[in-house]
């Protein structure tokens, strides 16, 4: 697989970084580090069908991580989709709903990821004068391009993706590594009630639809996950993992 999967394209890194475990301990001692509530967590989905296994995971479900791997029939969707978007996104400040960050360091798709899952599912359950409130109160306001920079340069939150991914289970590959697979977030809008696909290689937000009073983990929103693994049907792929954010258990 070439380097394209690991950064938006067009971009050429500066930065590299370890890519992130999928692994919901590790995540949420993240996000934990960084700021976020510790009531919040980070659970497996283990289906997407069966109601019994569905029925574990505590709900409203605030925000879905999936890693999914990027074939050459996901670039081929991609590429066919991203070609009717505006290349540049326009979205920020305090209006911005839902925030958008775009990778530009390689291999970054895991703390890109998490980040478009608590900026927008975990809004107001960001603790003040923490790492990540502190970087959004800087990162938000700014355009595309800038916000992106922001990112480079924080050292908080550098630190702690480096710190996180050296701790999974699985011996971390190099930063330099080819990755195949990639993350992609699903949140809510709190603005309009629609489903919004939150991939840093993409042009923006992708709305995948109004749902309502319902949460992420609702049909319309499984199906969106399901496609993903459609896509790969004829190549027999089965690398897919799937993460929810939810308040923790009692």
């Amino acid at each position: 697989m070439s380097t394209t999967a690991s950064i938006a394209p067009g971009t050429t890194p500066k930065k590299s970084f370890i890519p992130l475990e999928c692994n919901p301990e590790l995540m949420t001692t993240l996000i934990h580090n960084l700021g976020v509530s510790p009531t919040l967590t980070f659970v497996d989905v283990y289906s997407l069908s069966d109601p019994e296994l569905l029925a574990f995971i505590p709900r409203p479900a605030l925000a879905l991580l999936l890693v999914f791997p990027v074939s050459a029939s996901y670039e081929e969707f991609r590429q066919r989709e991203d070609a009717a978007r505006p290349e540049h996104y326009t979205g920020h400040g305090a209006d911005e709903d839902p925030v958008w960050f775009k990778q530009t360091i390689r291999n970054a798709c895991g703390l890109i990821g998490v980040l478009h899952a608590v900026a927008n599912g975990a809004r107001g359950q960001i603790q003040p004068n923490t790492p990540l409130a502190d970087f959004l109160a800087t990162a938000q306001p700014l355009p595309m391009a800038e916000r992106a920079l922001a990112l480079e340069n924080s050292p908080a939150l550098s630190s702690a993706h480096l710190e996180a991914a050296s701790r999974g289970a699985t011996a971390a590959p190099s930063a330099e590594d080819d990755v195949e697979l990639h993350y992609v977030c699903l949140v809510k809008s709190v603005k309009d009630n629609h489903l919004y696909e939150l991939d840093g290689r993409r042009r923006g937000p992708l709305d995948r639809g109004y749902i309502g009073d319902e949460d992420v983990l609702c049909d319309e929103a499984r199906k969106v996950v399901q496609s993903f693994i459609e896509r790969e049907e004829s190549t027999g792929r089965l690398d897919f993992s799937l993460v929810a954010l939810v308040q923790g258990f009692d």
